[in-house]
C-alpha cells in the first residue's frame, strides 16, 4: 500500500505563509508533506527531515531527489531536532511539521510487528537499531508495571486483567511472541470482538508507544521546535489519539498564555516563552471524502502554532 500523507492541503496551507526559508519535517516518512510543502514555498526554500526508520528514509530520499541540494535528510528521533539543527547551523525555520505516530507503511509491513492483521514477531520498533521490543516488553516487565502501560497508553479499562494473563502465560513460558498469540490472548481475556474495533488495538497501541517512547519523544520534540522557529514561523502537529493530541493542546494553550489583570493596575503576560499563538482554535479534522480516501487520516487532528516576536 502506498503511503497516503494525511491532511495535506490543510497542513500546507497553514505551514507555508510565505515563499523561501527553512523548513523542516521531524517525521518525513515516505516523503510526502515535504515535497508538498517544498513545492509551495518556492525555489529558495529548503527542508531538513528527520526520521528513525531507515526504510522510511530511502522512501523520503526517492521521493524528494528532485529537489536536490534543497533537501537534507537524517536518520534520528525528532526528539534531538535541537541537537541536529545546532549541528548544520540550522536556525530561524519558517515552519516545523511533526506528523505522529505509526505510519501506513509501517502497519502494512507484517515482520515489523505492528499489526495484529497479519501474523508476524512482536517487534513494532520504529529504529531497528534499538534492543527492546514488544516481546521483550511482555516478557520482562512485573505485571503491575504492565497494567500500567497498557492503562497509560492504551487507555484500556482491562489493562490488569490482561497484564495478569500475560505473567500466568510467561510463567507456562507461553509468553505471547507473535502478533497473532498477543492478539488471542487480549481477546480471550476481553470476551472477544465486539462492535468494529479489535479487542487488542489498545493493547497494541501502548506496546507501540512503550517500545519506541513515542510521548516522551514529544515531550521534547514541542519545546525543541518552538524554540528553532522564527517569530512568524509555524510549527503544525498531526496527532491520532488522545495522549498525543492532549499533550500538544497544552503546551500549545500554555505558550499562548493571557493578559493577568494587576491589583495595583495595569496588565502583564502569564505563560511560557516563548511567546506564540494558536492558528487553530480548535484542531482540524479530514473532511469525509478523505477518510473515504484514506481510512487511517479518520482519527487525524492538526493543530498548528505561531511564533511571536
Amino acid at each position: 500500500m502506498v503511503h497516503v500523507p494525511v491532511l495535506l492541503e490543510e497542513t500546507v496551507t497553514r505551514l507555508v505563509t510565505a515563499p523561501g526559508g527553512w523548513y523542516v519535517d521531524g517525521t518525513v516518512g515516505a516523503g510526502g508533506h515535504a515535497a508538498a510543502i517544498l513545492a509551495a514555498a518556492g525555489l529558495d526554500a529548503k527542508l531538513l527531515g528527520l526520521d528513525r526508520d531507515a526504510a522510511a528514509l530511502e522512501l523520503a530520499r526517492a521521493a524528494l531527489a528532485p529537489f536536490g541540494d534543497r533537501v537534507l535528510l537524517e536518520r534520528e528521533n525528532f526528539s534531538e531536532l535541537a541537537g541536529v539543527a545546532a549541528r548544520h547551523g540550522l536556525r530561524d525555520a519558517r515552519g516545523i511539521l511533526l506528523d505522529i505516530g505509526v505510519s501506513s507503511m509501517q502497519l502494512d509491513r507484517p515482520e515489523r510487528g505492528f499489526s495484529f492483521l497479519r501474523d508476524s514477531p512482536l517487534d513494532m520498533r520504529m529504529d531497528d537499531r534499538q534492543e527492546l521490543t514488544a516481546a521483550l516488553l511482555l516478557e520482562r516487565l512485573p505485571e503491575a508495571e504492565l497494567a500500567d502501560v497498557l492503562w497509560r497508553y492504551g487507555e484500556e479499562p482491562m489493562s490488569r486483567r490482561i497484564a495478569k494473563a500475560v505473567v500466568a502465560a510467561r510463567a507456562r513460558g507461553e509468553t505471547p511472541r507473535t502478533t497473532a498469540q498477543l492478539a488471542e490472548l487480549v481477546s480471550r481475556v476481553k470476551g472477544g470482538r465486539r462492535g468494529r474495533t479489535h479487542p487488542a488495538t489498545q493493547t497494541f497501541q501502548a506496546l507501540r508507544i512503550a517500545v519506541n517512547g513515542e510521548l516522551a519523544a514529544l515531550e521534547k520534540a514541542l519545546p525543541a521546535a518552538l524554540d528553532l522557529l522564527a517569530p512568524g514561523g509555524r510549527l503544525a502537529v498531526i496527532s491520532f489519539h488522545s495522549l498525543e493530541d492532549r499533550m500538544v493542546k497544552q503546551f500549545m494553550a500554555a505558550h499562548e498564555g493571557r493578559m493577568e489583570s494587576l491589583a495595583k493596575g495595569g496588565s502583564r503576560w502569564s505563560g511560557q516563552l516563548p511567546r506564540a499563538r494558536r492558528v487553530t482554535r480548535k484542531a482540524v479534522a479530514a473532511t469525509e471524502e478523505e477518510i473515504a480516501r484514506n481510512p487511517r487520516s479518520r482519527t487525524a487532528k492538526l493543530r498548528v502554532l505561531e511564533r511571536m516576536a
